[in-house]
């Protein structure tokens, strides 16, 4: 089974969105707020290479000389979802042979940036995820739906609670 980096993300947002967005259940086209973040990541660091797909499973913001991994995002809300999908990048980067220690949560729209570094003691957290994303894919239905604070700008809010 595939885990991407969305998935990581979305395990600690919420795991309904989680399960549909692997059923293909996808309402970011139509959201306002995924449309601006894709136009942020589009303006910012153009000089750098960017958007790296890497076995058609993850797709790295940014990658600066093959030394520093960057994930861009367009706010801090959900901070801790961005900071376990960069080092699954880091994780995934390092069973592939490619040994980057080192990644970076920018926040340009904040113009602050977050250190992260990757520590071999993430892999057991990381492998932890993993098969708890797996457990989450492999239900027969969508968990319910939790309101949270979040869920107001999410794309899957009308599905979930209107």
């Amino acid at each position: 089974m595939r885990i991407t980096g969305n998935m990581v993300n979305y395990y600690f947002v919420c795991h309904r969105k989680l399960w549909l967005f692997n059923r293909e259940l996808r309402f970011e086209d139509s959201s306002e707020r995924v449309t601006l973040g894709k136009m942020l990541d589009e303006s910012v660091y153009n000089r750098d290479k960017k958007h790296v797909m890497i076995d058609n499973v993850i797709n790295v913001d940014m990658i600066q000389n093959w030394q520093i991994v960057h994930e861009i995002k367009r706010s801090r809300a959900v901070s801790k979802a961005a900071e376990w999908q960069l080092k699954y990048y880091l994780y995934y980067l390092h069973k592939k042979g490619i040994n980057i220690n080192k990644g970076v949560l920018d926040y340009p729209l904040l113009k602050k940036r977050l250190e992260i570094t990757y520590q071999p003691v993430d892999d057991i957290k990381i492998e932890e995820i993993i098969d708890r994303i797996k457990v989450i894919l492999a239900l027969k239905y969508a968990p319910k739906p939790e309101l949270k604070s979040i869920c107001k700008s999410c794309a899957y809010y009308e599905y979930c609670f209107v």
